[in-house]
Order: structure tokens, then sequence, then C-alpha cells
């Protein structure tokens, strides 16, 4: 990846975002019914696809889990974009506002906080609670969001970011998907092109100026928060919506090869960078491991 002047990629993300910032408003057919026989997300990437309980659903409780399970994504994803949004602000506050750099820090929060109502939107429509955390990772969420910064925040943002985006590039070709969610995953996957560009640079930038102790101690951070996040997509209480215990169908999603493979699946791409850029390594690693991502 070429890596430009701080300012010459802002430049080069104001120009885009003026030209393609899209209105979910607009884009997505809010009016249109969903069709139940329809698929919120690929019957493949549900997180108990290919297990027993898998196969004791009917094909109705198999539709309605999928909805479930992509209402969860939404819904951390939102939560997460809101705790970017915090980081985003307190990064351009310390910045003179003239430059492009900071201005299309600003940019990307207005294209969140579009971002965030359109998640929110599409779980109202397809039916669902909101699934955002609860409890202590909810509380541990806003507390990053008030000191989360530099290397850690944009490697945490990209993992975040580029693990939905792997799945929604996948979705939005799929024909057997809704088309509500293929039309959200549209909006995000064209928009977030610019914010992976934008904060995959600046974490390069960033890692080369860090001393020993400082890398290291971003590297934790990272791990610890992407984990948490990946791991924090598919909410426990997705399976009461089929009759089954959060705990029961929590234990068979982790045990699930399957679900392995496509928190894999999402993750490849954003943890082969981060390794690349020596984001990943020494003792943090082994959180990766655990977390099944690496």
């Amino acid at each position: 990846m070429t890596i430009l002047d701080r300012d010459a990629t802002a430049t080069r993300l104001l120009t885009a975002s003026a030209r393609h910032t899209l209105d979910p408003s607009i884009e997505v057919d809010w009016d249109a019914a969903v069709d139940p026989q329809g698929w919120a997300v690929p019957p493949e990437r549900v997180s108990l696809h290919g297990t027993s309980l898998w196969d004791s659903l009917d094909a109705d409780q198999q539709r309605t889990l999928a909805r479930h399970e992509a209402a969860s994504l939404l819904s951390v994803g939102l939560w997460f974009e809101v705790i970017l949004m915090q980081m985003l602000v307190r990064h351009a506050y310390d910045l003179d506002l003239r430059r492009p750099h900071s201005q299309y820090a600003l940019t990307e929060v207005g294209d969140e906080t579009r971002h965030s109502v359109m998640f929110a939107r599409a779980v109202d429509a397809l039916g669902c609670p909101d699934y955002r955390p609860h409890g202590l990772l909810h509380r541990l969420g806003g507390v990053y969001g008030h000191i989360g910064s530099g290397a850690s925040m944009f490697a945490s943002v990209l993992v975040a970011e580029e693990a939905t985006d792997r799945l929604q590039r996948e979705s939005m070709h799929d024909e057997r998907i809704l088309p509500l969610m293929r039309a959200v995953a549209r909006v995000h996957v064209v928009e977030e092109a610019r914010h992976v560009r934008f904060a995959r640079e600046e974490l390069a930038r960033l890692v080369p100026t860090l001393s020993r102790a400082e890398l290291e101690r971003e590297r934790w951070t990272t791990a610890l928060v992407s984990s948490e996040v990946v791991n924090s997509l598919w909410q426990a209480r997705v399976y009461r919506s089929v009759g089954l215990s959060g705990r029961v169908g929590r234990r068979a999603a982790l045990a699930n090869p399957e679900h392995r493979a496509t928190k894999r699946f999402m993750t490849e791409k954003v943890l082969a960078f981060l390794d690349d850029v020596g984001m990943i390594g020494g003792p943090s690693e082994r959180v990766w491991k655990r977390a099944g991502l690496l």
C-alpha cells in the first residue's frame, strides 16, 4: 500500500466523499415489506449452521435466527460506531481544523452518524430487538470511547469495520439476501472503503513512531478490544428467538468449526494488514489465538 502524506490522503478522501456520499434515506427502500422467506445473512454464515441444533430447526426458524443474527451484527456495529464517533471527535479536537486531515475526521463522523441511523432502522425493519451489548461490556465501551486514542484506536476500528465490511461485501451480491439488507450493505461498503483507507494509512504512519514499550501497550489494547468486539457481534440473546437458551446456543456456536471459519473469514484480511505493520506480535498474540482469530 502506498502511504501518502496525511493531508494528501485526506484531500483525496474529501473529494471522494463529495462525489460518492450516499443518503440511506434515499438509497434504501424503507417502505418495502420484508419477505419472511428471504435471508438476512447467507445461511452458511449463521453461527449454528452445520450443527445438530441447526438441523433441529425448521426452515422458518432458520430464517428467523438469521434475521436476529443480522440484527445483532448491525446492533453491535452501531454500538461500536457510536464509540468511534467519540474517538474521532477527540482526535480532531487537538488538531488544526484548517487542515484536510482533521476535516476528513469530521467528515467521517458525519458518515458514521448516517450509518448508525441506517443500522438502527434496519434492525427495526427486521422486527428485531436492540442487540447492543449489555452490562460490563457496554460500560467498558463507554470508557473506551472517552480514552481510546493513537495506534490502538485506529487498529481496533479497522478490525471492527473491516470484519463487518467483509461479510457485507459477500451479502450484497447474494440474491438470497433480502433487498433491505443488500441495500444497507451497499451503502456501508461504498463509504467504509474511504474510512478504511484513512485508518490504514494513519496506522501505518503511527506505528514507526512508537517506542518498544508503547508498541507493546498498543498491541495489547488492540488485541483485547478487537477480540471482545468480534466475539460480541453474535449476542447470546439471539438464540431465544428460536426457543433456545442463550447459553446453549452460544456454547454450540463457539464449538462450531463453521462459525470459527466465518470469524476468520471476516478478519483475515485486516489481521494480515495489522501483522504487516507490526501491530500483532509479542505476548499479546495469545489473545488473538485464544479468540480463534489467528
